[in-house]
């Protein structure tokens, strides 16, 4: 098991330190939840390179723990202690309800071509969210997806019945919790921190990640049966906190959102074959791992119980979440009849 250490008081200290003495450096304060070379790190690598490759600015990237978990790096971006801040709607979604969203299962496509596609051209993605997260002090300015979700557990699953007194761990996230509610499993709100430990000692039964979070963070030693249920996508966001980005200069707007459209195209291009990487090296690792693949009767079985996670959605969201919703499946049915 890796060593996660959070921010302590001294940290705190020394960062707001260097905030006040990199200020007229231009030196930016960049966060984001996941470990060295995972997604999020390689866009924020990405983004550090072009910005300090086309200006005179540095950006100083932290990885998760480094100054506490996700909800840690969210208030310290709105406070604009950092400038920028990558998190999932998965851990957004308190505080942006219709961010939810991609919660609600079976909504996205499978096949990988036509999820990029949907990101690429979703006024929904595009247009929509931006104004919805700038009512929160967030300039958004990239959503991407990492990975497909990969459900790991202490037994295989193959229908929602498996799922009968199963507690699952879920991000802090009411619509989610409301998936595994329909599922037939407890979900089980738990800090990333905890989730190794969780699943070592019998605290929760299993989890959800893309399979390259799940090879990363080792979680397939404590929770060997992997299933995929192909009920979603896992996506995040990277924003900057917006008085921030409203008070920079208009080439340095542009030097950021060049920087994210790059950071957007490598990681795109990082993310291909990923997935199948990352499940070789835990087959590799493990001989007790198994992996479930749903097939379309099974997949049938979870996908009768989404309505209900929908509604839920419109319930949490109102009017914002419902137009949203049909502006998305708008977008989602261009993709798909492209495709065809």
């Amino acid at each position: 098991m890796k060593s996660h250490k959070l921010l302590t008081g001294a940290g705190i200290g020394a960062l707001m330190f260097g905030m006040s003495t990199a200020a007229f450096a231009d030196n930016w304060r960049y966060a984001h939840e996941e470990y060295e070379g995972d997604v999020q790190d390689v866009f924020a690598q990405e983004f550090k390179r072009y910005v300090e490759e086309n200006s005179d600015h540095s950006v100083q990237v932290y990885r998760f723990g480094e100054l506490g978990e996700s909800d840690d790096i969210m208030e310290q971006t709105r406070s604009g202690i950092l400038q920028f801040v990558n998190q999932s709607p998965g851990f957004t979604g308190s505080l942006i309800p219709s961010a939810q969203i991609f919660f609600i299962p079976y909504l996205l496509p499978t096949d990988m071509d036509q999820v990029l596609t949907f990101f690429d051209e979703s006024k929904a993605i595009n247009e929509m969210f931006p104004e919805i997260y700038a009512e929160h002090g967030l300039e958004l300015l990239k959503m991407y997806p990492e990975g497909e979700m990969v459900v790991t557990a202490d037994e295989p699953i193959t229908s929602p019945e498996d799922f009968n007194n199963k507690k699952i761990r879920t991000m802090t996230n009411p619509l989610l919790a409301e998936t595994y509610n329909a599922f037939g499993a407890t979900p089980t709100p738990l800090p990333w921190g905890e989730v190794y430990g969780g699943l070592q000692t019998g605290i929760i039964d299993g989890q959800e990640n893309p399979i390259f979070w799940i090879e990363s963070g080792g979680l397939y030693e404590v929770s060997p049966h992997l299933t995929f249920t192909s009920h979603g996508w896992f996506t995040t966001a990277m924003m900057a906190n917006q008085d921030f980005f409203e008070g920079l200069s208009d080439e340095d707007k542009e030097l950021v959102r060049e920087a994210s459209n790059a950071a957007y195209d490598h990681t795109i291009e990082h993310i291909q074959g990923l997935a199948g990487e990352s499940l070789d090296k835990i087959q590799e690792a493990c001989d007790e791992c198994t992996v479930t693949r749903l097939n379309d009767e099974q997949i049938q079985a979870f996908k009768e119980r989404a309505p209900q996670v929908e509604e839920e959605f419109l319930s949490m969201t109102g009017e914002t979440g419902e137009e949203l919703l049909n502006q998305f499946k708008a977008d989602l049915e261009a993709v798909t009849e492209d495709a065809e």
